[in-house]
């Protein structure tokens, strides 16, 4: 009887480890020159720590805004509820995170309200391409879309 038990555990763990998708965990570096960047505004982050648990996931990003170093912190639960997280300028940041049917990516959805202009809709896919993490990055507002594709090294 051990024998099946210790497998149908092996199973159930392999099945819920697979349910849960990649792990991003880890410091991560802009790699420009692998980037797909905007010439006049980037929206890439010098470096992201990304640290995720079970259903949690905690990104902290390092960026530079017109010679200003800033971060910001958000938090996400990877099961497709909505988080609240700071916007800019007193606003919440409205985001869902939802794995790809293959669990090979992630896609977080967020809207920031932008008061008289309407709203920003942001959507970030993360996936791995080897030691590489690859963020595809587009946003859609009354001023126009852009997007860019930001790719990582793992320190």
């Amino acid at each position: 009887m051990k024998k099946p038990f210790s497998f149908l555990l092996l199973v159930l763990f392999s099945l819920a480890v697979s349910a849960q998708g990649i792990d991003l965990s880890g410091t991560w570096k802009l790699n420009r020159s692998l980037s797909k960047l905007n010439d006049q505004f980037s929206m890439a982050p010098k470096e992201i720590i990304v640290a995720q648990n079970g259903i949690d996931l905690n990104l902290e990003k390092h960026a530079t805004f017109q010679d200003q170093d800033f971060t910001i912190n958000d938090k996400f639960t990877l099961d497709g509820k909505e988080c609240i997280n700071p916007g800019w300028q007193d606003t919440q940041k409205k985001s869902t995170a939802v794995w790809a049917e293959d669990k090979a990516s992630l896609k977080i959805t967020s809207k920031i309200p932008m008061g008289d202009n309407g709203e920003m809709t942001i959507i970030e896919v993360y996936k791995l391409d080897g030691n590489k993490l690859v963020i595809e990055t587009s946003a859609s507002s009354s001023f126009g879309d852009v997007a860019e594709t930001q790719v990582f090294e793992k320190q």
